[in-house]
Order: C-alpha cells, then structure tokens, then sequence
C-alpha cells in the first residue's frame, strides 16, 4: 500500500473512509448507530454500517472492526472522523486506531471545539481520568486552509491536501457528509439539515 503522501504527490484519487455516529437514544448505554461511507475522492462507492454504546469505550474498536471485517479494508487510504468521539462521549483513541488499522487518523470538526466544556462533560461520567487520557491523545487541533482537524500518521499538509481532495464544496469532506446524511435518513426517515 503506497503511503499516503506519495499517493497525493502523484495526483492519485484516494479512497477514505467517513465515520459519523446516526441520532440515537440519549441514555446511557444506548447502541449508536455508526454509518460509513467510502469515497473514492467525492465519488460516493460503499458504505457501512455498525454500532458503538452512548458514552461508552467501544467507539475505537467498533470503528476498526468495520473496517477490518469489510470488502473496502485493501482499498482505503485514511480514515475520517467526524469529531474525536461518537454516541456522546465515547472518545475516540486516534494513535490506536491508527495502529489498528495502519492507516492516517484524522478527526474532522466544523469549528475548534469547547475542550473546557467537553473536559467539564467528561468529568462526570465513570472513569474520567482515563477518558481525558484518551482525549489527550488525540493531540493537536490544527487549523489549515478553512479546515479543523487533528491527525495521527500523516503529516499536517497531508491531511490538509487530502481533506481539500475529498471535499466537493464547503469545509466538510463528501465521506462524512453523506454518513451524516444517510445516518440521518436511516434513523429518522429523512436526512438532517446540516452535514
């Protein structure tokens, strides 16, 4: 599997996957639907689907999990996020998920986010020193050409170069757009508004 930054030096369309987390239940525990969409640059080509729990510690392994076990796993290139954590506060492990799936990490976000108010949540749910670790780990929010991401095994300019190739309009790249979209029209029947 060529590297990503040679991919991108070539001019190659890259295949990424998009995971966003579908309307759910708002107790504790709830399963969270987890859709994934699969995009060769802006070209919709697969989709997956699977759960996590609300608030829970399965978002890392859930998220591998359906990409390891699916026909797309050889043919993406980098995994995207749509924020660090899934169903609430189910924080996201960026390094081991990179090292789960030997591929670059990024965690998308609309607008930096309110860490205070994010570590204050944290606080009051089980295991809050750990969850803050993993928070942590998650490292650096960087701010480049319109787009907030933070990113484990790729450089800075690599994920700002792929983002701007996977993203048709906006500052939202097509994989996470449509998994919002689809994970909103699954759940409640039509998509959302905002993607």
């Amino acid at each position: 599997m060529p590297p990503l930054a040679k991919l991108l030096e070539a001019g190659r369309t890259v295949r990424v996957v998009g995971f966003d987390d579908a309307p759910f239940a708002k107790r504790r525990g709830a399963k969270v639907p987890l859709a994934g969409v699969v995009c060769a640059g802006t070209q919709f080509e697969g989709m997956l689907w699977g759960h996590a729990r609300r608030d829970g510690w399965n978002g890392t392994d859930a998220i591998a999990a359906l990409l390891d076990g699916s026909k797309f796993r050889d043919q993406v290139r980098a995994v995207l996020l749509d924020g660090v954590a899934v169903g609430g506060l189910n924080v996201i492990d960026l390094p081991k998920l990179h090292g789960r799936t030997g591929l670059p990490v990024l965690s998308v976000m609309r607008r930096a986010p309110d860490l205070d108010a994010m570590r204050a949540a944290i606080t009051r749910l089980p295991r809050a020193a750990e969850r803050l670790a993993v928070l942590a780990r998650a490292g650096e929010i960087h701010h480049r050409d319109g787009y907030v991401f933070q990113v484990h095994g790729a450089s800075v300019d690599d994920a700002a170069t792929l983002l701007a190739r996977s993203t048709r309009e906006g500052r939202v790249p097509e994989a996470l757009r449509l998994a919002h979209l689809i994970g909103s029209a699954v759940m409640l029947g039509q998509s959302g508004r905002r993607a």
